[in-house]
């Protein structure tokens, strides 16, 4: 084997997962997924590689995509349909693909590449690359509530050269992440269906993009982790506003677990604190269950309250941080996109506790009737998911 075709074999066994690969190990990380129920997939991952870098020593002339995504998904059509139409067959597409052993999905992804692959668009100085797919890594079966998340390892030669290099996925596949691995620094940029990528300048890295721009994208991003994206913070912060209406309570609690989440999620960003997803989210779920089980033992806000939603927010914050990681923060802007991602978070955080109180609060909060048929049974069916939710990712691992 030449050493050429030794370097490019050796980056794609780590990117399969044959070598150690932590980021990577992110990406491929299941998540409940259900599709007909609303949820969002997560976004794509597109990691680019250029040459040398880290674990990926490619020759100087060669180039690595690797796509991090929901094949079963995509396969089956969910996302493409029009508003109006039926989804009831690509959700049962979907269930059926989901189900399929690693070869048979394989060859089903294999049969469909060029389709699939024609959305993926990689352009070197405005001129479109063809990569050849060289591997395509399957997860086992596992849990079938769970999403799967195969990787497709693509590689080209560099063109003499090349200046920059842009990426484009298809609306129809939904929203990705680039990021582009070069000379051991890693740049990644966030990107909405469809959209077409600043081009990344080879040995510099991104375009910088304005600061409007970035404050923009990243306070989206931190408010759709939370509407409609978050269903596991949108029930803890539900749990919080059903203890009391009054605002002192509420603000309290939403201040505590602002000043938690917020400690934590900077510090994660930065590498000082991190912990694995299959500890930190059975423990968010528990952090559910708890707030809702206290508000039908007690009507009061207890002393304990704020400490432990405090202690709560630690985790939740862990969660953010845990989008970030995968979405990434642009070099150049870091503090500016972690603090909009923050403000995006409590904007989501603020249109919950508004919706509710507009639903139930504004008209029930002074009637005796309120907490027995509303507080209780609300915080008793919150308690119940978040225990459930609690079991399954401890099983899940």
């Amino acid at each position: 084997m030449s050493g050429r075709r030794f370097a490019v074999v050796s980056a794609l066994l780590s990117l399969l997962g044959l070598a150690p690969a932590r980021a990577h190990d992110l990406w491929t990380e299941p998540e409940r997924y259900r599709p007909g129920t609303g949820q969002e997939m997560r976004p794509t991952v597109a990691h680019l590689v250029i040459g040398h870098s880290g674990q990926y020593q490619l020759p100087d002339d060669q180039y690595m995509l690797a796509i991090v995504t929901n094949m079963e998904a995509i396969l089956a059509g969910i996302g493409t349909l029009p508003p109006d139409a039926d989804p009831s067959s690509s959700i049962a597409e979907y269930h059926r693909l989901r189900a399929l052993e690693p070869d048979d999905l394989r060859r089903r992804i294999q049969a469909q590449a060029n389709d699939y692959l024609d959305g993926v668009v990689l352009d070197f100085d405005g001129r479109r690359a063809t990569p050849e797919l060289i591997g395509i890594k399957v997860p086992p079966v596992g849990d079938l509530d769970f999403s799967r998340r195969t990787t497709l390892l693509l590689v080209g030669p560099l063109p003499p050269s090349a200046t920059e290099v842009t990426f484009r996925y298809a609306a129809r596949y939904g929203g990705s992440v680039l990021r582009v691995d070069e000379a051991d620094r890693i740049d990644a940029l966030w990107l909405k269906p469809g959209e077409q990528s600043t081009p990344y300048q080879i040995g510099r890295g991104f375009r910088e993009r304005t600061l409007v721009d970035v404050l923009l994208a990243y306070t989206v991003l931190g408010f759709t982790h939370i509407l409609p994206k978050g269903i596991d913070h949108i029930l803890f912060v539900l749990g919080l506003f059903l203890l009391s209406t009054r605002k002192r309570p509420l603000l309290t609690q939403v201040t505590a677990f602002t000043v938690a989440h917020t400690l934590t999620l900077g510090l994660s960003v930065y590498g000082l604190v991190s912990l694995p997803r299959s500890i930190v989210e059975p423990l968010i779920a528990a952090s559910i269950a708890y707030v809702a089980v206290e508000n039908i033992v007690t009507p009061h806000l207890k002393p304990w309250r704020a400490v432990v939603v405090f202690g709560f927010g630690l985790l939740h914050g862990l969660g953010f941080a845990g989008v970030l990681q995968e979405v990434g923060l642009p070099r150049q802007q870091l503090l500016p996109a972690l603090a909009s991602f923050n403000v995006g978070v409590e904007l989501g955080q603020l249109a919950v506790i508004t919706l509710a109180f507009l639903a139930v609060g504004i008209w029930g909060r002074n009637r005796s009737w309120y907490r027995p048929r509303v507080v209780i049974p609300a915080s008793a069916t919150i308690a119940a998911v978040g225990l459930f939710w609690t079991v399954q990712r401890l099983i899940a691992g």
